[in-house]
């Protein structure tokens, strides 16, 4: 059956007093007797009232200041989707009062993470979406929301060791373990197993040693997996170079070397090397549906494509924050997004045809 709205006005006239009676004791405020204010909470409870927030929320006229911290698409395209996401939900939260200022910081470089962290904390917001990409740097700042009471909430990376309104993301153990069971099978016994880490800063990268440690954990749960060697590479290289050299020679070294995982969004330049070496027979597997990626997956060249969803990371940090600020609702502190296996034949279902 369809829920009838209540409205102040039916409270009152059960009540039989007035709607400003009625007003004054749903917020606490100005002197009501003892007695009709106990008789407003029974029929309240009795008609099960829920107060219209987005009503409260277009009359108050209030802003509501959310500051996001987050990468440079420029040195990453990755960031880009995150950055689209918030884009869509500031525009659907404007009318309610949302402002969004964002805070681009250098991907490879903790200083000027640390500046625009300062920056942010100067502002004094009323919530903050966060990246935590530098998280040994991003700590005190952490600590530092928590004494002014600034609701943060983080994307991309968990951090269980600190106190978040919300995380928006993957369960990063999972998905090492999903990746793991996706890529082992018709795998040659015996044969080695690549984990790839590229252009990444391991130390400050904890959701990717998360990852690694749900991927190594499949391979060791049981004796069949005893017959796959698993080789770990931290693959660095400047902008505008290629990781062939490298690639070489890890598979001058590993002439077994039969799958590579590799723990971000750069599966792309593992395969644009597996192209122009012939090697098309190594299984491949990484993350995101960047362009590129995109494409080494309809060659088939990269098998499968987990989308960690950096949009819907986005649009939710956003959406989660506004619910707090504006709405009032409780968060749940974690809000993990689907593990998604994409293939060729079904990545059509999850491109935006815009």
């Amino acid at each position: 059956m369809k829920k009838k709205i209540v409205r102040i006005k039916d409270i009152a006239e059960k009540a039989q007093t007035s709607k400003g009676t009625v007003d004054r004791v749903l917020h606490n405020r100005g002197r009501v007797a003892e007695d009709v204010r106990e008789r407003i909470l029974k029929i309240i409870k009795e008609l099960n009232y829920e107060p219209n927030l987005i009503a409260q929320s277009l009359k108050s006229q209030r802003t509501f200041n959310i500051a996001v911290l987050s990468p440079d698409p420029l040195d990453d395209i990755y960031w880009e989707s995150p950055l689209k996401g918030i884009e869509k939900a500031e525009k659907e939260l404007r009318q309610y009062g949302i402002n969004i200022t964002r805070f681009i910081f250098n991907l490879h470089d903790e200083k000027s993470f640390i500046l625009k962290a300062e920056e942010v904390t100067k502002e004094v917001p009323d919530g903050i979406l966060i990246a935590p990409v530098f998280y040994k740097e991003a700590l005190p700042f952490f600590a530092n929301w928590k004494s002014l009471e600034i609701p943060y909430v983080l994307f991309n990376t968990q951090i269980e060791s600190v106190d978040p309104l919300c995380y928006i993301g993957q369960d990063s153990y999972r998905s090492g373990v999903l990746a793991a069971k996706i890529i082992s099978f018709g795998l040659p016994q015996p044969c080695t197993v690549l984990i790839a880490h590229i252009n990444e800063d391991i130390p400050n990268s904890a959701h990717l040693m998360t990852k690694e440690n749900g991927f190594r954990d499949y391979f060791g749960q049981n004796d069949k997996n005893s017959k796959y060697r698993l080789v770990v590479k931290e693959i660095n290289f400047t902008e505008g170079d290629t990781l062939d050299v490298q690639f070489e020679e890890i598979t001058r070294q590993d002439p077994e070397l039969a799958a590579v995982y590799v723990t971000n969004s750069k599966a792309f330049e593992v395969a644009s090397y597996l192209e122009r070496s012939g090697k098309t027979n190594i299984k491949l597997i990484g993350y995101d549906l960047l362009l590129p990626n995109l494409d080494y997956l309809n060659k088939e060249i990269i098998n499968f494509l987990i989308n960690q969803n950096p949009l819907g990371q986005g649009y939710w940090g956003i959406h989660q924050l506004a619910n707090y600020l504006i709405f009032k609702k409780d968060i749940q502190p974690i809000k993990f997004l689907p593990l998604d296996i994409i293939t060729k034949e079904n990545l059509d279902y999850y491109l935006d045809p815009q």
